[in-house]
């Protein structure tokens, strides 16, 4: 009996014993230190300084049925804070099997209930967080990709319903398999730059995205932020445009003598054809072989200057290919040459011919040379306005070194100011 007692009063909850007029007639000690209580207080007096039963009570539904019951249960106590309590019943029976008292076990659930409401509350404030951050996030599954959660700025930036995307693979937003293949072979570096998605509307998203692991619902993820970066592309084109557009002005002066010399040997020939039909004079075989062979190799060449302008000038999209370097300089050079010869400055040339081939856009990499040299020949004008022999020369000079090719531009100008090298790379400057 002792050992039964002591276990009894062990026990971390708080356990009566009732009649059947809900009078305690046994309690352990924790119950007793909690409620002060003593043989014959009334259940829901001591527990709940109620002056009547529980409606909901789950002893007087073990009386009347003999079977255990489950509640939950909360009141408010003398400082003015909610109690919660787990209750369950069991039946205690004399020898014949009748029920002669009820035994009442109750754990106190409050600081649980504080917890889970501080839960709740955290969820619910983060899950707003989410909801509301401007910019795209998806959740995925880490192994395979499938979009498990996103926000509101995700279904608006690219035009889904939620349930369209949630179990889709992230690939749905990638223009194909390949682009995709490329995003994932890359997912363990955190930033993503310039890659292009698909609205549901098969509409160009330029984005950059964020990539970092995290644990969601016990589960290993990555978040995934993606920043829409359309309208500083777009800008960003018509501003490379806007420069075409200036380069291309630059350049009109030495373009219309460039078409002057082949549309002047054109004249030329066509001139003394013409002459000698209105005479009604032979030509010799040869010297007509001769005249046509030059009208088309002029003809041919106007073609490539025209040509080469208007590829120059035209929009363009950001996209590499294979190219070989040189070219891309000679290109450059002779757009430009007329502008160089006009101001009797000279070229050197050190071009390594055996250069690897590189990936690049070339109508973006010629752009960047024509500015460098209308860079050296301002330069050089510059100097020659303070300095009336200076030597006009302009040094171009690619090699290969291992996985790196480098080309130098140097020209006999007036060099950069110390103060001007950190802004070199400023927008505009």
């Amino acid at each position: 009996k002792d050992r039964y007692q002591y276990l009894f009063d062990q026990v971390p909850c708080y356990i009566t014993v009732q009649d059947r007029n809900y009078r305690i007639i046994e309690f352990n000690r924790e119950f007793s230190i909690k409620f002060g209580a003593v043989y014959g207080d009334h259940c829901y007096s001591a527990y709940k300084g109620m002056a009547d039963k529980c409606t909901n009570c789950p002893v007087e539904k073990t009386f009347n049925d003999g079977l255990s019951h489950y509640t939950e249960e909360s009141c408010i106590n003398e400082s003015g804070t909610i109690r919660h309590w787990l209750v369950k019943t069991a039946p205690l029976k004399d020898a014949d099997g009748n029920i002669e008292a009820v035994l009442e076990i109750s754990i106190d659930t409050s600081k649980r209930k504080i917890l889970e409401e501080i839960v709740r509350e955290s969820k619910k404030r983060y899950q707003a967080i989410f909801k509301g951050i401007p910019n795209p996030v998806f959740i995925l599954d880490y192994d395979t990709l499938k979009i498990l959660d996103c926000n509101d700025s995700a279904l608006a930036v690219y035009g889904y319903e939620k349930e369209e995307l949630e179990k889709k693979s992230f690939s749905i937003l990638f223009q194909d398999d390949e682009k995709f293949d490329d995003f994932t072979a890359n997912i363990p570096h955190p930033f993503h730059e310039r890659l292009i998605n698909l609205k549901r509307s098969k509409e160009f998203l330029y984005v950059n995205i964020w990539i970092s692991p995290a644990m969601f619902k016990e589960q290993k993820v990555l978040l995934v932020t993606v920043i829409d970066i359309t309208k500083s592309v777009e800008t960003e084109q018509q501003l490379i445009q806007a420069g075409k557009m200036a380069t291309l002005g630059e350049m009109a002066t030495g373009v219309a003598h460039e078409l002057n010399q082949p549309l002047s040997v054109i004249k030329t020939a066509s001139g003394f054809i013409s002459r000698k039909l209105g005479k009604n004079e032979s030509i010799d075989h040869e010297i007509l072989n001769t005249l046509a062979a030059e009208i088309e190799a002029h003809v041919d060449r106007a073609a490539k200057i025209t040509s080469h302008m208007r590829l120059f000038g035209r929009k363009s999209g950001f996209s590499r290919e294979s190219v070989n370097i040189n070219n891309i300089i000679k290109q450059a050079f002779d757009i430009f040459s007329q502008q160089l010869r006009l101001r009797e400055i000279d070229i050197q040339w050190e071009l390594d011919d055996n250069l690897p081939m590189i990936m690049a856009d070339p109508v973006r990499l010629e752009q960047v040379f024509i500015n460098i040299l209308i860079n050296a020949r301002d330069s050089i004008v510059s100097r020659t306005e303070t300095q009336e022999n200076a030597l006009k020369q302009i040094s171009i000079t690619s090699f290969s070194d291992e996985k790196k090719i480098t080309v130098t531009v140097a020209d006999t100008g007036t060099g950069i100011p110390e103060a001007h090298i950190d802004k070199l790379f400023e927008p505009f400057f």
